[in-house]
């Protein structure tokens, strides 16, 4: 973790180890940072660095998986507000004692915290809340009696990211929208006025044909409710669908403005984005339904997809295709090969095949973050062996097509590679793109274009 002089132009390490850490804030005297350590995904740390010495103060010890985030330090320097999921389901806002190290909840234990920022020396908080996907935006003012209040007047959707004046009068808020696409929006905290100040391109696409999905929920095998964002085009049906998973696999769909699902809807596409188990947004216990050995029962849960769309979505039961990235490739990959009946076409960007090759080539600092969700060669590769896509390409009915960037330090290409030359050897209708200048997804504008054409015409030949 460095610090930059904005005076001298000089930069210095103030703290680093072999761990993953990120910088997370200054103190309210500036004299020191926070550092955010992470263990794994779902366990981390905060420390108190001081910049001229570099003695870090740990402020967060616990036993156990627990998450802090998001340090906001206080005028009276004696305290910091955070998010934890320390001894609970969801994350919550608490305040650190920064000499006895004590914490104090300002919220119930219902849905996650997600972000925070601090104004008035600490007298006002503002913080947002993921309830089932969607988002709002509370201020919490200390000497109100009245407790936190709700900020009105957003569009329903996904908060990105918001900035509260250093005054703590107004907010502005990024907003992913399903039906204002992602725009900022300034609301004034003590008169409530709400407005507009961005009017991105929206690329000529007449603005009321944006769909906003509907939330559903579906049972799996055990009788477990999965929710899911369900986007529906017009018209009587029954329609193709795609089943578009997330990666993480700790990741969640929220309710917010997806660019290629609004395209694919305008197709005539339906888009189902299921939270399987294992995703985050709904409690601890969720969280860790799909680690190491129950990884197979977060596939059986798009298997059940199906049903729910073919039972209540009104869905063409031939014309049902799996897309995901990351661990949403494995997901794919891993659904038309055990339910290969399910499904007409595979969509796998930067995609897992081979849980072992990907656990042994991933880079070091990826490792550690990622076997206490999949396991370790040493204790878990028979089961790896058992479950993973490259050991049962023989069962893959679907057509495929796969993406991969060639510099990708998360899921090595070798990954992509595998199930590509596995499927060629059978004479399986599988397309490839191989990108040299991508690393772990595609960000570049031409190869954005160039991957979405092909999806989208592969789509097509396959469903419709």
């Amino acid at each position: 973790m460095y610090v930059y002089d904005l005076e001298t132009r000089a930069s210095r390490c103030v703290f680093g180890t072999d761990d993953t850490n990120y910088a997370a804030g200054f103190s309210a005297d500036d004299r020191s940072v926070f550092a955010l350590r992470m263990h794994t995904n779902v366990n981390a740390d905060l420390f108190l660095v001081d910049i001229e010495s570099g003695d870090a103060l740990h402020l967060t010890h616990h036993q156990g998986d627990a998450h802090f985030s998001h340090p906001r330090a206080d005028a009276d320097g004696r305290t910091v507000h955070l998010i934890t999921d320390l001894d609970s389901e969801f994350a919550r806002l608490a305040t650190l004692d920064l000499e006895t190290l004590a914490l104090t909840y300002l919220t119930d234990d219902s849905w996650d915290v997600e972000l925070l920022e601090v104004a008035q020396g600490g007298k006002r908080l503002v913080y947002s809340v993921n309830e089932d996907g969607t988002s709002a935006l509370f201020v919490l003012d200390r000497d109100y009696p009245g407790g936190a209040r709700r900020v009105k007047g957003l569009p329903v959707g996904t908060i990105v990211d918001f900035d509260l004046s250093k005054d703590g009068a107004h907010v502005d808020v990024t907003v992913s929208s399903p039906l204002h696409a992602v725009e900022v929006w300034r609301v004034g905290l003590d008169d409530g006025e709400c407005r507009r100040l961005t009017f991105a391109s929206e690329g000529s696409v007449p603005h009321e044909t944006f769909v906003e999905p509907e939330l559903i929920a579906y049972p799996s095998f055990d009788g477990l409710m999965i929710k899911a964002y369900y986007y529906k085009p017009k018209g009587d049906g029954p329609f193709p669908v795609i089943v578009d998973v997330h990666g993480g696999p700790e990741g969640q769909s929220t309710n917010l403005f997806p660019a290629l699902r609004q395209y694919f809807v305008q197709c005539g596409y339906a888009v189902l984005a299921p939270n399987v188990r294992g995703s985050s947004g709904y409690g601890r216990t969720y969280l860790h339904l799909d680690d190491v050995r129950k990884r197979m029962d977060s596939v059986a849960d798009l298997a059940h997809a199906v049903d729910w769309l073919c039972e209540h979505g009104n869905a063409r039961r031939d014309a049902i295709a799996v897309m995901g990235g990351s661990y949403g490739g494995f997901m794919v990959l891993a659904a038309v090969t055990h339910y290969p009946d399910r499904f007409a076409a595979g969509v796998d960007l930067v995609g897992i095949a081979n849980l072992r090759t990907f656990i042994e080539n991933t880079s070091p600092y990826r490792r550690h973050l990622r076997e206490c969700e999949y396991g370790t060669v040493e204790a878990d590769g028979d089961f790896f062996d058992e479950i993973s896509p490259i050991h049962h390409v023989d069962r893959i009915t679907a057509p495929m097509i796969v993406i991969h960037g060639a510099n990708d330090p998360r899921v090595p290409i070798s990954e992509a590679e595998q199930i590509v030359e596995a499927l060629q050897k059978r004479e399986h209708p599988v397309e490839y793109l191989r990108f040299e200048d991508e690393g772990h997804g595609v960000v570049k504008l031409p190869n954005r274009i160039k991957t979405y054409t092909a999806i989208a015409a592969f789509l097509d030949r396959h469903l419709k």
